[in-house]
Order: C-alpha cells, then structure tokens, then sequence
C-alpha cells in the first residue's frame, strides 16, 4: 500500500515542522518596542551593523511550534521508556510539589545560612535518611551526579592514600568488565591505571582473576552491584575483605541502587564509598542533561576526607562547614561552587518520606519483579544472555536473531513504530548485539504485558523472514532513519540561511 501524501506534509495530528529560523521572518516581530534613546555608544567600533539573525514570529506561531515539537519527543509521560542501566521511573507530581515550595524553589547559593535553616535542615535530614539506607557514617552531598559522584569518591580515596603516604606508590585500581563504563574513565582522570578484570561465563566477576592482580600497587575496585548485566555480585563480601587485606579502598558504582534500597545496606558489604544518583533511585526527572544529583556516602575510613562544603550539628544548630580551616576533618577540597542541587534534594527527600521505610523496600522488590516477569515471558521467543533470575533489569543479546538478516539496531528501530523507546542497545559491551530492558517498579502488569506480546511479535516476524519489516524501520515517525554514526561525528549544530536565489542573465 503506497503511503498518503498531503498538501501540507502534515499527517492528521503530527505536523510538519520546519526550523524556527526557517519559519521566521527577518522583518516581523512578536511584540512593539519602543525605540531607544539615542545614546553615546560604549562598544569602541564593536557595534553590530547587520541583523541578529533572530526569527520573527508572532507569539501563538511561537507556542505552536514549540507545543508540535513536545508532541515529536517521547517521555516517561508518554509511554513505556524500558532504558536498561538508566532506571526511568515514573516522577510522583508530589515530588514537583514540595520542589516548587517559596524558600527551596527560590533559595539563592549567596544567601547568608542565617537566612536558610529549612534549607539545611532538609539537606541533615536528607543525608540522614541516605546514612541510614546505606549503613554509612558519612555522606558528601554536593557531587551532581553520578560520574560527578564517582570522581569524589576516588579523590576521597586518593586523599586517604596520601594520608596514608603511599599516594605514590599505590597507582593501580581494579575495574571488572561488568562494572559501568565510567568508572574506568574516572579512575584514568584521577590518575590511576585502570586494570580490567573478566568476567565468568555466568556474568559476574571473575574471583579468581581479581585475586591474581592484587598486590601492594591496588588503590581500591571500582565495581558497579548490581551490576550492568542486571546480576548481584555473589562474591561481593569476599571482593571487600580482599582488597581491604592488600591495604586498598572499595568504591561501588550506586547506579542500580533501585534494585537494593531498602534489602541491602552497601557498609554491611564492606563498601568505602557509593555514589547514590537521587535522580534514578529516588525518582526525580531524569535525562535531557538533567538537573542531576550524585550524593557519595562514606565509610568510617574515608569519612575525614569529605569534601566542601558539608552541614555540621552543634548543640543542635545546624551550620554549613565552607573553608577548611572551619573544618575538624580533613577535607580533600570542593567539588563544586557551590552546596549541591537544592530542587533535587527536595524531590529526593519527599519520595523517602512518602514511601518510608517499607515502601522503599518494595520499590525494590517490585523494581526486580517487573524484570524477571519480562525476563521469563520473553526468554523462548528471545535469547537471555545469562541463566537463572535478574535483579532490576532483564538482559537479551541477538542469538535469537541469527540468520534472520535483523540485527539488534534494526530490532530497535522497529519498536518506535511500535510506539516505544527503544531498550538500551549495543550495553553492556560484554553481551553481543545486547538489548538491556529496565522495566522499574512503576510499570503495571497490563503495561509489561503489551510491551511483551510486542516484543514477541517482533521476534517472531524477526524469525519468518519479514525482513522488510525492520530494514526501513522506523516508517510511522516525522524523521526515517539516519546516518547516527555520521550524524554524531560531525552534528551540524549551527543553521546557515539559504544563498539568495540570483536572477538568470
């Protein structure tokens, strides 16, 4: 069936839509100013002698455009977003609520503290909460997210080593294969050597190999539990006590708390540190570049070496602790300008105290149920990468598709005419052709259930040679298709007006 063309491009509801600049006209303006004084110029022969290039439109075209381009973006509001390793959890308007409260949703980092008690209150509160979930003595509250917040902890460790003197001499830092893929980049940028170890067949880290590389070199292990293939690391406690025998530190990559808050307390496992991303776990709006918020909680060891700034009780006032010379610590120095990211502590904090403790852990327990209901309704029409449960996300590689000429992008590509985002593909780097499929606890059944008859579908058109059906997929969306390999190599991010057409001689 040949497709409908339109007069106008349009498809019923989904519009066309050009550029603004496109739209624009360099003679019209939305609004009436009034000309402006005629005063001396300060600019030195800077002024400008063309137009600003801006395009003029009237407001409802402006809103218009903008209300058709929402309309083209997919979002958690929308429908199922099944991002593996990303935990997009639905956002309780609760959350947005409290953030929006006179005194947080205003509250300037200048401000005297005199000035900000409940500010502070909430941020003790807040890294209470945090403690006690973790089983930690200490928490950073400033780092923005998570690679933000695995750089604070590497830098408390490197602070703990210099203290210890041994800064020089310990330069090495294990990073398993399953472990997320920034943690090797932040040991790098701290300056540590990054030495891998492999994982076993069943998807975890190789105890045996990791054994072999320590020695008195080891900083610490940067591992991330549960880890990106969506496994708890059995092994975990034995990992800890080893590198605390060699004298080095265990961070843990706190990504994929979501599957343990509430069930398991990380310092019981014998962690030194463990970024927590409030913007996953504690479901506040996640993605579009941010805002982000990566809080590092400390154990007893690395607890001195906090960074700047931190909030102090004394004799029940609060106080918040900026220089080091206010400091009873050690500080290693400050992450940030300023005290962290005040909207995200607020969403953060609320979801807690909505939730409570029991709530929490079934956050938990639901997040893993909802993966291993995806796991196991899908497992004989698609290949699970590993034998036996999941945590909080259900890992599938492209087996399945195997003389099939559908390859995993070409499966993906197909589910946005579905009307889903596509799962995280081509992740975690260990599992060939892998497609990682979060699901989180805020799904419900019915919700899983049609994401799971769709997959299905896929993979049985997949299998009965309807190849036609994924190699031009996506065909329902504004945009087909593109180059994204190009596109991401050389993006053009600047619009250039067309050449004003010339007249024939």
């Amino acid at each position: 069936m040949s497709e409908k063309t339109t007069f106008t491009g349009h498809r019923g509801l989904d519009h066309e839509e050009q550029l603004i600049f496109e739209r624009g006209r360099d003679a019209a303006c939305g609004v009436d100013l009034p000309a402006p004084d005629s005063v001396a110029t300060r600019l030195g022969g800077m002024e400008r002698n063309g137009s600003v290039g801006l395009p003029g439109l009237s407001e409802p075209e402006v809103v218009r455009h903008f209300v058709r381009l929402s309309q083209k973006n997919y979002a958690i509001d929308a429908g199922f977003y099944p991002l593996g390793s990303c935990t997009m959890k639905h956002n309780p308007r609760l959350n947005e609520k409290m953030a929006r409260l006179p005194g947080f949703s205003d509250v300037h980092p200048l401000q005297p503290t005199s000035t900000v008690p409940g500010a502070l209150e909430l941020m003790s509160e807040l890294a209470r909460w945090l403690m006690e979930l973790t089983g930690m003595p200490a928490v950073a509250m400033s780092p923005k997210a998570g690679a933000h917040g695995e750089l604070c902890g590497l830098m408390a460790i490197r602070a703990a080593l210099e203290a210890r003197g041994e800064a020089g001499t310990r330069t090495r830092v294990l990073v398993p294969e399953s472990a997320h893929g920034t943690n090797p980049a932040t040991a790098a940028a701290c300056g540590f050597t990054v030495d891998a170890i492999p994982a076993t067949e069943d998807g975890r880290v190789d105890l045996a190999a990791f054994e072999a590389k320590l020695g008195d070199d080891v900083a610490g292990i940067m591992l991330t539990n549960p880890n990106t293939c969506g496994l708890f690391e059995r092994d975990i406690r034995k990992i800890a006590d080893a590198v605390h025998e060699h004298g080095g530190y265990f961070y843990c990559d706190g990504a994929n708390f979501n599957a343990i808050v509430g069930r398991v307390k990380p310092g019981d496992l014998g962690v030194d540190a463990m970024h927590i991303n409030l913007h996953k776990t504690f479901s506040t709006p996640h993605g579009g570049g941010g805002p982000g918020a990566g809080p590092v909680v400390l154990s007893e060891a690395l607890a001195p070496f906090a960074p700047l700034p931190y909030v102090t009780s004394t004799g029940g006032e609060l106080k918040l602790v900026e220089d080091e010379q206010s400091s009873d610590a050690d500080p290693f120095g400050r992450m940030v300008a300023f005290h962290g990211q005040m909207g995200m502590f607020v969403r953060a904090l609320s979801y807690m105290m909505s939730h409570g403790s029991d709530g929490l852990r079934q956050v938990a327990e639901d997040a893993v149920l909802n993966a291993n209901y995806v796991l196991a309704s899908l497992k004989d029409v698609m290949t699970a990468s590993f034998e036996g449960p999941c945590m909080h996300e259900a890992l599938f590689d492209d087996r399945f598709l195997k003389g099939t000429g559908v390859e995993t992008l070409d499966f993906a590509k197909a589910m946005i005419d579905e009307g889903y985002h596509p799962m995280t593909v081509y992740f975690p780097l260990v599992v060939h052709g892998a497609m990682l499929i979060e699901p989180t606890e805020t799904e419900s059944k019915e919700t899983l259930d049609e994401f799971i008859g769709c997959m299905a579908d896929l993979a049985r058109s997949a299998k009965a040679g309807d190849k036609a059906r994924f190699e031009n997929a996506p065909e329902l969306t504004p945009r087909r298709r593109l180059d994204e390999t190009t596109a991401a190599r050389k993006p053009v991010l600047r619009w250039t007006p067309p050449a004003p057409a010339q007249a024939a001689e």
